[in-house]
């Protein structure tokens, strides 16, 4: 990737720090010079991109410039009849080539270029060459679901060997008017190398296209699908342009980078964009990454009064009303889309997304393969699609769906995460670790897929891996509040039961405020059985009356209720027992009917009269001990136990107190 580095440069450096991730937020005023350099810059690219057909950019950039219109440029902007000045000869076909574009007859576009040997002309044609393929190819799917290879390639191998024969010449004599090749054969040529599969060669025919014409969007976009890391964008030798800062957003956001792609947009609008519906829709899908879901539907409200017949990203709109499950919203929506076009992939997605809300997954199938037929490209219809065909039961379409749209794009985490649970209902946990591995890599800080990624180790009875994923879950913000269910179930069934109760009364204690579920219930059943197990009757009591409040475990809590009181009666009876029988043998000691005793084992007789006055040393100190009595008593009789002759002296003492009183009175 280092032939461009000596190709010159059209960019500029003068803007580089505009919205740089890191810098302090500026206030919020208009950077008039910027705004000045952009709308010079768009005025000259929109025309480049309208000539020679490239619709999408054209519209794109428009937008930018609507957005400053009210900035007045210190000089004139050339004119187009400057590049029309270079045709010469081929004005004329130009302009019968062109009509024919621009009504998509591009075989005849190609036919009346054939022979053109300008920049403009040769492009027309071999662009046309190109759609013309695409246009044929998407007309011959029958199913989405199929796919057809009959057309793939035969016309992208003879593009490609047209354009890297002018390649090879203009690396080998770039200063020759014959072998040039400028910004917009490169860019196709990159397209060509993208799809034929040649990654590298066309991140490095798209840098050097991006160095020749940097304001060319359809470019940036193309680059931005090659990027697989963040390390592999760090490595991009970029221009230094105001529109490296739209790319590095665009593909941050792709990337799931979201706090730096919402810090470079943030940029932007306080420098005087503020008014982009592109930009504006960007944070909205930031938001709606993030999990923001009202910010992001504020958003699009916003974007829908500011252009209500704007249909771009409303895909991602219908996602967020589908979530939230308002259904009114959702279906004034998709009737406004279909007034507006019927025809486009996002009203078929908009109108799918209503379908499945209601339930008719058949429905919203059909709408998502409409959407398919329209663009086989189109990445939210091969998801939404999969997951309707799980809704159907239908796993063998639902895994075909998934796979095509990571064909369509690899950093989808959405489609990896759908392989995963298809094959978690296949009950295929080897291939769930995968395809959770890989969505995990691509969201490493969102929990549901740690905790699908635990699950799957658990299945394969890898418990440590499992704990880790599941500690992780929580730690970085459990969305769904399953991980210490999960963790604590797993300490429970490897038999670590204290720390499963510990994990337990934690995830009470994180879910107090949330509504009664059975899962609360199955937590308070197994803290009771704990706490039976280890005897402590009171923290088991509790825990068991609220059992009694889920209808899962009602039954087995007040099972457990009468345990708690079987216990505590027998406790209480033992108790008693024991204190009749100490007392007994003290007052009125047994007669053997056995034959004799030894000295031994005879209990020798208690002296329990009261001296008040006539206390000894010996007797005071026996009083302010009563463990020293029951010492010796436990030598000679080892049923006392300490808790009945404990009791039996406290009783004894308010006797003799109350004795005492009696007799002062008395007295």
């Amino acid at each position: 990737m280092a032939r461009h580095e000596g190709l010159p440069d059209r960019s500029s450096s003068r803007f580089l720090d505009i919205s740089r991730p890191g810098r302090p937020s500026s206030p919020p005023h208009k950077d008039m010079e910027f705004l000045r350099a952009l709308k010079k810059d768009v005025v000259v690219a929109r025309e480049q991109c309208y000539l020679r057909g490239l619709l999408q950019t054209t519209k794109w950039l428009s937008e930018l410039l609507y957005c400053v219109r009210d900035v007045k440029l210190d000089e004139a902007i050339p004119s187009s009849y400057s590049y029309y000045d270079q045709l010469g000869d081929e004005l004329d076909h130009y302009h019968l080539a062109k009509s024919y574009f621009d009504l998509k007859e591009y075989d005849r576009c190609a036919y009346f270029t054939e022979d053109c040997t300008t920049d403009l002309g040769k492009f027309l044609h071999l662009y046309s060459q190109y759609l013309s393929g695409e246009k044929k190819k998407n007309e011959d799917i029958v199913d989405p679901l199929v796919t057809n290879d009959q057309h793939k390639g035969a016309y992208l191998k003879d593009l490609h060997t047209e354009l890297s024969k002018m390649y090879n010449q203009h690396t080998s004599a770039p200063e020759s008017s014959e072998g040039e090749m400028d910004a917009w054969l490169l860019w196709l040529y990159g397209v060509v190398l993208k799809r034929l599969d040649l990654t590298r060669q066309a991140v490095e025919v798209l840098c050097q296209a991006l160095h020749l014409e940097p304001l060319h969007w359809g470019a940036w976009l193309e680059l931005a699908a090659l990027i697989t890391d963040r390390e592999m964008l760090s490595t991009l030798k970029l221009p230094d342009h105001w529109m490296r800062k739209l790319f590095l957003a665009h593909t941050y956001l792709e990337l799931q980078l979201n706090d730096e792609a919402l810090e470079i947009y943030t940029g932007l609008q306080e420098a005087g964009l503020s008014h982009s519906t592109y930009i504006m829709a960007q944070v909205a899908i930031t938001h709606h990454n993030q999990r923001e879901v009202d910010q992001a539907v504020a958003i699009f409200n916003e974007l829908e009064s500011l252009d209500p017949f704007r249909l771009n990203n409303l895909d991602t709109y219908s996602n967020l009303l589908y979530v939230k499950e308002m259904r009114v919203e959702l279906s004034h929506l998709a009737h406004r889309v279909v007034q507006v076009d019927k025809y486009r992939v996002e009203t078929c997605c908009v109108i799918g997304n209503y379908y499945s809300l209601r339930s008719q997954h058949e429905k919203a199938v059909q709408y998502f393969q409409r959407a398919l037929r329209l663009n086989p490209h189109y990445l939210a219809a091969w998801t939404l699609m999969g997951h309707e065909y799980m809704e159907m039961k239908n796993t063998s379409a639902a895994i075909q769906c998934y796979r095509q749209a990571i064909d369509v794009n690899r950093r989808d985490y959405r489609a990896w995460y759908g392989l995963g649970q298809t094959y978690e209902i296949l009950k295929l946990p080897a291939y769930c670790l995968y395809y959770f591995k890989q969505a995990q890599k691509l969201r490493p800080n969102d929990s549901r897929m740690l905790v699908a990624l635990g699950e799957s180790y658990e299945k394969l009875e890898k418990t440590e891996e499992a704990k880790k994923c599941f500690l992780k879950a929580h730690s970085v913000g459990d969305i769904e509040g399953i991980a210490l269910m999960r963790l604590a179930k797993l300490y429970s069934r490897l038999g670590e039961g204290e720390q499963a109760a510990v994990l337990y009364e934690r995830y009470l204690q994180e879910t107090e405020d949330a509504d009664r579920c059975e899962d609360r219930g199955q937590v308070y059943q197994f803290l009771t059985s704990h706490y039976l197990q280890k005897n402590m009757l009171d923290l088991a009591y509790d825990y068991a009356q609220k059992c009694t409040l889920f209808m899962e475990t009602r039954e087995s809590g007040k099972t457990m209720l009468r345990e708690i009181a079987n216990r505590r009666q027998h406790i209480e009876q033992n108790t008693q027992d024991d204190c009749g029988s100490v007392l007994v043998s003290r007052v009125r000691p047994r007669v053997s009917h056995g034959g004799d005793r030894s000295a031994a084992t005879r209990l020798p007789p208690l002296n329990l009269t009261y001296t008040p006055l006539m206390q000894t040393k010996a007797s005071k100190k026996a009083t302010k001990c009563p463990f020293v009595v029951f010492f010796r008593l436990s030598l000679f009789h080892p049923s006392i136990t300490l808790s009945s002759w404990f009791r039996h002296f406290i009783d004894t003492s308010v006797y003799l107190v109350g004795k005492v009183k009696v007799s002062c009175l008395l007295n």
